[in-house]
């Protein structure tokens, strides 16, 4: 831990190193895109077509607010196109998904292209097994019993019984913890720790009186169980910045019971504005994505809060 630590210690809270390469295009004007794109098509009522969403589609994303982000996504704006008309045509509405329509299909897809502006030049892990060795992921549980995670989670079941105790727990206690599977692998990035530390932090301090801890319902994943998601009728896009460790899903519609939602959306929402995180709402939870070259400094726990 100590090593990868003093690796980022030298930009500050908050602060990005000077970037090379091409310039970043305007990712607020991109957003105002999607959303005016995703509206139009709601308002054509076309919106249980996968044939008129390919045609709508290809013909918005010529537009220069939306252009400027695909053509320098790995492989441009033909091969982004191509992924997202894919993504459009395998289309099968799923409870299980986030994606509960066509329309929201569109804007999650689309937004996920920031993530792959960022990362998707990235290797990214290709089996569990990969994951759990990486030597660039940090342990959450050891992180946990060091005291040095100001966010809760849980490992997902793994048995038939311990999901059926779960189910029990959820119907007996429902605002004991949020109803998600929880992690399959509990690994992360130590700059993506940082900034949820902050932001539970930044989250504990808007919220209502009562309101429980941030809760994070997934992190590092590996291309293997990513594909294993997407069969299962989730809504899990590929390529992913969790597949590299810089995403994480966090709990969103639980904290309503608590009155606390809106809190936690505009604390993650001033980070987006700030330029350190791409945010996409998946409804139940919250999709985060570290920006490249943003730091936290060189402490996990925010100076002055102690671990718990």
């Amino acid at each position: 831990m100590t090593t990868w630590l003093a690796e980022w210690d030298e930009a500050g809270p908050g602060t990005a190193p000077a970037r090379t390469g091409p310039r970043e295009p305007d990712l607020t004007a991109y957003r105002g895109a999607v959303t005016d794109l995703v509206t139009s098509f709601e308002r054509s009522g076309s919106g249980a077509s996968p044939r008129l969403a390919a045609r709508v589609l290809s013909s918005r994303l010529a537009d220069p607010e939306i252009s400027a982000v695909l053509t320098q996504t790995p492989k441009g704006s033909t091969g982004a196109l191509e992924r997202l008309l894919l993504e459009i045509r395998s289309y099968r509405p799923s409870s299980r998904s986030s994606a509960s329509s066509l329309a929201s299909l569109i804007r999650i897809s689309l937004l996920a292209q920031i993530d792959a502006l960022w990362w998707g030049r990235e290797t990214a892990y290709p089996t569990d097994a990969d994951v759990l060795d990486a030597p660039d992921l940090l342990d959450l549980d050891a992180l946990q019993q060091g005291g040095m995670l100001l966010f809760r989670y849980r490992h997902q079941a793994r048995s038939f019984i311990g999901r059926a105790a779960r189910a029990v727990e959820r119907r007996a206690f429902p605002a004991r913890r949020p109803v998600t599977a929880g992690l399959w692998l509990a690994r992360a990035r130590p700059q993506a720790v940082a900034l949820l530390n902050l932001i539970a932090v930044q989250f504990a301090e808007l919220a209502p009186p009562g309101t429980p801890p941030l809760w994070v319902t997934s992190l590092a994943r590996s291309v293997e169980h990513q594909r294993r998601l997407r069969a299962l009728g989730y809504a899990a896009l590929l390529p992913s910045s969790h597949c590299v460790g810089f995403a994480a899903d966090v709990e969103m519609a639980w904290f309503g019971r608590f009155g606390a939602q809106r809190a936690l959306q505009e604390v993650l929402l001033e980070h987006q504005a700030a330029g350190d995180i791409n945010v996409i709402d998946e409804g139940q939870a919250w999709h985060v994505c570290l920006r490249p070259g943003v730091s936290y400094g060189s402490r996990l726990v925010p100076a002055g809060v102690q671990g718990g």
